[in-house]
Formats: C-alpha cells, structure tokens, sequence
C-alpha cells in the first residue's frame, strides 16, 4: 500500500523512521504547527504516537503538554487523541473534535479562536513564541527537497519556513496527481515590505507546486498510508432545500437588476449539510460558468466542476464525504486543472476577497433581530467551533450571506434571537440572512427595518410572536429608538433555554 517511490530525495530517504521515533524528537512545552485543514492532509501517525507517549508518561506520574497550531480542524487522529490525552495546553485557530471541545469548555487547554487569514502573520510576529516543530502531511517529497502538499496548504508554508525542525509524513493515500494542483506564493512579506497579491480572478496561478524547505530542517520523513477524516454530507431534507430555493431565487434576482452576471461572481461557502445542499442546486440553476474562490471544496463543487457547471475552484483544502475523497483521489488527473489549492493567507486574503468580489454564503449558531451573528458560542458561554475563515469573507465580500434552519433542537430553539448572545459578525458586515423560512435582505436598512424584515421573513412562525413582542416592547417602553432593546428581556430569552431546554418553556 505505501509507495516508497514518493520520496524522491536520496537525502529525506535517508532519514525515514517510525511514527514513534519521530514523536521522541517532540519535547514537553514545545509549539508544534500541523498541516491540516477542515479535516484533510493533517499528519495521522505522528500525534497517535505522540498521544501514547503522553499517556504512558502521564500514566507514570509525569506531566507533557504542547501547544498546537494548525490551519483549521483536523482530525481524530490529530486533535482528538491528543486530547484524549489531555497533551494540548494551547489550541489554535479552529478545531471540531468533540474531544479537544470538552477540554477547551473545562479550561485544560486554553482556545484562543481567530480569523484563519490572520494565523500565520501573527506567528511570523512571534506572538505565539519560537515554533519549535512542523509536522507536515506530504504527497511527495521532490528530488531537491521540496514538500509536495496533501489534499490541504493552510498554514503549512508559514510553519516549514518557521520551524527550527521539520517531521513530514509522506501518505501514499493521498492521490499522486495532487503534484501540480499546488499554488504556492512567495511573494508576501511583512510590512512595509508587503507586496500586492497578483490575483485577478480565481484561476489565476503565480505561485510554485511545492514548498520550498531548507532540507537540514527536516529531522525525520515517516511513510503512511492512511484516509482524511471525511463525514459523509447528510441528503438535502426540505429545510436545506428551502433555504437553497430562496437563495437561487435572490441570485436570479441581483442578475436580473444587473448587480451580478450571469456567472454570477466567485462563490465562497462555509462547510456543512445546509452549505453542501446550496452548492448542489446551483448544479441545476440556470448559471453557467461558475467559479469558485474559497476555503474548502466540497462534493457540491466536486458535481459542478465535473458537468462543467463550474469552471474552476480555488481553496486551501478540501472537506469532503468518504464517497467523495474515494471519487477524486481516483479521478485526480480530470480534476488537474479545474482545482487551485493555496495557502490559506491567500485564500482567506482580504485583498484577494474584495478585489474578486466574492459571493459568501455562511452558517450561524443564532443570529439576532438587528442582524448581528453569533457563529462560535452556544448561549454565549460554551464554545462550539469557532469563527474560522466566515469572518475573513464576511468583512469583505461582495455578498455577505449567513444561512442556517429556522431552528434547532427539534424546535425547541430559535436560531433568530431578539440579541444574539455573543457576535461575531456584527450588523454593518451581514448583508443577507436566510432560512427556510424566507430571505431577509438587509442592505440599505435601518435597524428598525431589519428587524421586522427578519422577524417576518426568516423567524420559525412559532417565534415571530415573541420576537415581535420583544421588538414593539422596546420601541413602546423606550429602550432606545435606533436599535430598541429590553435588556433584560433578551437575557432571559437564553436563560429559559438553559432552564427548560426550550425557548417556550418557563
């Protein structure tokens, strides 16, 4: 299964070692920076190795932790048995293990959750102090050197150039024909020194296929062969195709008044069962010649790149179900030249962002009256994910779209809130929000305005009564008239939930 013929340097060869000698060269309070990207091309034998040092040093009374910097989530075999073994003590910028959620929730390891585009100039700075170790995931190792990336980029040019040490796993798992699809670029710099992003539309390549690598930083190469971490996408149920209708028709609608072509502009979405859903209807759409600047290409893109719906897609990683990881890594070669993959401060780049004009579609964890989004906290105390790359679009989009169920669970919950109870994406960055409710365009509103577009078009009918309860309370008694709130009333909003396990209960 393992393809010895992926290292093709005489040099990396001669420092190939087990996944267990490899976690040896890894010391207690070191800062490790991973490959990995929404759970594809993050090392798997390393950190399992290192997991059971962990436990077999803690399990003799002796305590080891590391901090951790990644692209964005990663996987079980990362993440979570690192968690497991209680090894992390700082974690960043974005995570979805279960595991490594219940650490950061019970204070063992401290979160520090951020835009993904700002990760890595903020580690050039050296705000997170020296890093000591890269482990990256590799397709190949080239004959000069050089690290050819998995199925992601993120972070991984940042940390090789970094690092005091390099351990690469070279996973033969991770289709051959990825060598190419790489757009790495070095002509970044710190300011005053910063050079424009040569990127004019989203098929547009100015970088290298590889990473450059000082070779004397690698410390040890380890040959796996072992799959990304790929959920399967749940079929679309009525809400996800409600809420992709509305959307379809409000797209159909800005082509119309001439605000978008019929192309429409650079699509970027979030992950998710709802985002999947969207991007599988715009296979059907009338839109043609569609092109994608993003983070994650997902099945939905997979379909329109295939029918030549879509022309090109660029992102940092892909996220996947297992079904479709199976398809690509099969048919990489058709794939060759209709996907870019690029470091993540590229593709999570501002400039970039605005100058294309993105079309950004985002899920939420509640959203309020005025607009405001909470995408991280549930009832503004418990971390769920964390913001991710929706902020880094959010900002600078040409359309800033947040899309979620009118509820969740089972409706004992609303996702539209007279004030949300933490925010992310503040009310002058969320243009558009959408349920399966309804579409609430936002842009040219008031406060006032919004409130009532969103209470009447996006609110489950179960909760408009009590939303509009709220907001004609606030105006009546007061409580302000540019953006009217019950203060109290709002907070006791999310404490009937925590006390009742629903929003009608009390």
């Amino acid at each position: 299964m393992i393809d010895h013929s992926r290292i093709r340097s005489a040099a990396a060869r001669a420092k190939l070692v087990t996944a267990d000698a490899a976690a040896e060269l890894i010391n207690s309070g070191d800062v490790i920076g991973t490959s990995g990207f929404t759970g594809s091309g993050y090392p798997k034998a390393v950190p399992q190795a290192l997991a059971d040092r962990v436990t077999a040093l803690r399990d003799r009374g002796q305590t080891f932790g590391v901090s951790l910097l990644t692209g964005a989530s990663t996987g079980p075999e990362l993440d979570g048995a690192l968690a497991r073994a209680g090894a992390i003590t700082f974690r960043s910028p974005f995570n979805t293990d279960a595991a490594m959620r219940a650490n950061i929730n019970a204070g063992t390891t401290e979160y520090l959750d951020m835009h993904l585009g700002h990760l890595g100039q903020q580690v050039w700075q050296g705000y997170y102090g020296a890093m000591d170790v890269a482990i990256i995931e590799a397709t190949a190792i080239r004959e000069d050197g050089s690290i050819v990336p998995s199925s992601s980029v993120g972070n991984s040019k940042v940390w090789v150039e970094q690092a005091r040490a390099i351990i690469v796993e070279v996973n033969s798992w991770q289709s051959p024909h990825l060598e190419g699809m790489h757009d790495i670029w070095y002509g970044d710099a710190l300011p005053p020194h910063r050079q424009p992003i040569p990127c004019l539309r989203p098929d547009d390549r100015f970088g290298e296929t590889a990473l450059r690598v000082d070779p004397d930083k690698i410390l040890a190469v380890v040959e796996t062969y072992a799959p990304d971490r790929n959920a399967p996408f749940a079929a679309p149920d009525d809400t996800a195709r409600a809420i992709a209708g509305h959307i379809i028709e409000f797209l159909n609608h800005e082509v119309k008044r001439g605000r978008l072509p019929h192309s429409l502009l650079p699509l970027q979405s979030g992950v998710g069962n709802v985002a999947n859903a969207v991007l599988g209807s715009l296979k059907d759409s009338p839109f043609e010649n569609l092109t994608a600047y993003t983070e994650v290409i997902q099945d939905g893109m997979l379909d329109m790149l295939r029918s030549g719906r879509m022309r090109v897609a660029s992102a940092t990683a892909f996220s996947l179900s297992p079904d479709a990881a199976e398809d690509i890594n099969a048919n990489m070669a058709f794939f060759s030249d209709k996907i870019i993959l690029r470091q993540q401060d590229v593709s999570n780049h501002p400039e970039v962002i605005r100058r294309l004009g993105c079309i950004a579609m985002n899920g939420l964890i509640e959203a309020d009256i005025y607009g405001n989004v909470n995408s991280t906290h549930v009832m503004g105390q418990r971390m769920q994910n964390g913001i991710g790359g929706s902020g880094d679009y959010t900002r600078n989009s040409y359309i800033s779209m947040f899309m979620t169920p009118s509820t969740a669970k089972g409706g004992n919950i609303s996702a539209i809130v007279p004030m949300c109870s933490h925010v992310d994406h503040i009310t002058q960055d969320v243009q558009v929000i959408v349920t399966e409710q309804g579409l609430a365009d936002l842009r040219g509103l008031a406060p006032r305005r919004r409130a009532e577009l969103i209470i009447d078009n996006c609110a489950h009918p179960t909760y408009r009564p009590m939303l509009r309860d709220y907001f004609h309370g606030a105006r009546e008694h007061g409580y302000g008239q540019q953006t009217p709130h019950q203060l109290g009333q709002a907070l006791s909003w999310h404490q009937r939930f925590i006390e009742t396990g629903s929003m009608l209960g009390g």
